[in-house]
């Protein structure tokens, strides 16, 4: 029997780097880099290099808007290497959004 491990989030709803508020999608990439679309807090969270304990905000957390800085409760995201970039459906509407720099 095997067991499975929890890698992003299990510490209750909320809004800190290692929680989730409604989880809704997620993607993992070829370099295992995880992206999962953080519903309710308006932002997607990255988790890269087997770092469980926080992700990084990568696009929105600003609260719902139309802002540059913003999303309106998104609700997919998938990873496009060509244009490294987040391609990010946000309710109604899917645009690109730039990747963060990498870090280690």
């Amino acid at each position: 029997s095997q067991n499975g491990v929890t890698i992003a989030g299990g510490n209750g709803a909320g809004g800190d780097t290692n929680q989730f508020n409604l989880p809704y999608r997620l993607f993992v990439d070829d370099d295992q880099t995880l992206v999962i679309v953080d519903h309710i807090n308006h932002r997607i969270m990255q988790w890269k290099n087997g770092n469980t304990t926080n992700g990084q905000v990568v696009a929105g957390g600003n609260g719902a808007g139309n802002g540059l800085n913003q999303l309106n409760y998104p609700t997919d995201v998938l990873i496009d290497k060509e244009t490294d970039s987040l391609i990010i459906c946000n309710c109604v509407k899917a645009f690109p959004w730039p990747c963060p720099p990498a870090t280690t």
